[in-house]
């Protein structure tokens, strides 16, 4: 039997590997979907969430959160102790490097003779317009919606203590997609700081060649403003009755 935090691991690995796996597949040399298009992007994350979630409860976790920013919310509304939202944020973060490599394996004929800007977002977020207070903001804003969407789904009100489990995950993978198609453009839509910063040091230890630096002087945006719409959501939702 599975803990929890492994499920953790195991499911934020799924969500990277598919994740990180699409954009490498859209932007990377020769590759058969190079230049699919953001339409390919949002799609593509909306699985990888969905998988990564039904990978996650498969192994062991109960919540499937995938996601330190869901974690805190869920943290500051009494679902996890301390101790155990802190497993399970590593584990998340583990879990992202992990995915990356897997990534990183799986295109190894692709990454020479690739852009640097192409091969850094393979693995991370970054800015449409670099403007660090406009890209903080939307990031802010899309994980907001991000927290308070899940919670909706998840609503009684909503689901009446009738639908599948399954339903509920399957809808927040449509929601990853709609935040992606409505404020993803500016910022490539972090909103998971496990997402941005476990592939990020992946791109930073791994021997590709022609890489270029990692943008940590942007980094804090998709990893601080993630935690921070999650602030903002919980407070919203506890007002709302939502948490």
């Amino acid at each position: 039997m599975h803990s929890t935090v492994f499920g953790e691991f195991f499911g934020t690995m799924v969500l990277i590997a598919f994740g990180d796996g699409c954009v490498a597949n859209l932007v990377l040399k020769d590759t058969k979907g190079n230049g699919a298009g953001w339409l390919h992007v949002n799609w593509a994350w909306c699985w990888a969430v969905i998988m990564g979630a039904f990978a996650a409860q498969a192994t062991g976790s109960a919540g499937a959160d995938l996601n330190p920013a869901v974690t805190l919310a869920k943290l500051m509304a009494g679902g996890y102790t301390t101790d155990l939202a802190v497993q399970l944020m590593g584990a998340q973060f583990v879990g992202a490097f992990v995915g990356a490599v897997i990534v990183y394996l799986a295109y190894l004929n692709h990454w020479e003779g690739s852009d640097a800007g192409s091969i850094l977002g393979t693995f991370t977020t970054g800015p449409a317009r670099r403007n660090y207070v406009c890209n903080f903001i939307t990031e802010v804003i899309a994980t907001f919606f991000l927290v308070t969407g899940i919670m909706c789904i998840f609503s009684p009100h909503v689901t009446g203590g009738l639908s599948a489990p399954w339903v509920g995950i399957v809808m927040v993978g449509g929601l990853i997609y709609v935040i992606g198609a409505a404020l993803g453009g500016p910022t490539g839509y972090s909103l998971n700081p496990a997402r941005d910063f476990g592939p990020r040091v992946a791109h930073a230890v791994l021997p590709i060649p022609g890489k270029g630096g990692s943008d940590w002087g942007y980094a804090w945006v998709g990893t601080i403003g993630p935690w921070c719409g999650a602030v903002v959501a919980f407070y919203v939702c506890r007002a709302l009755g939502l948490m």
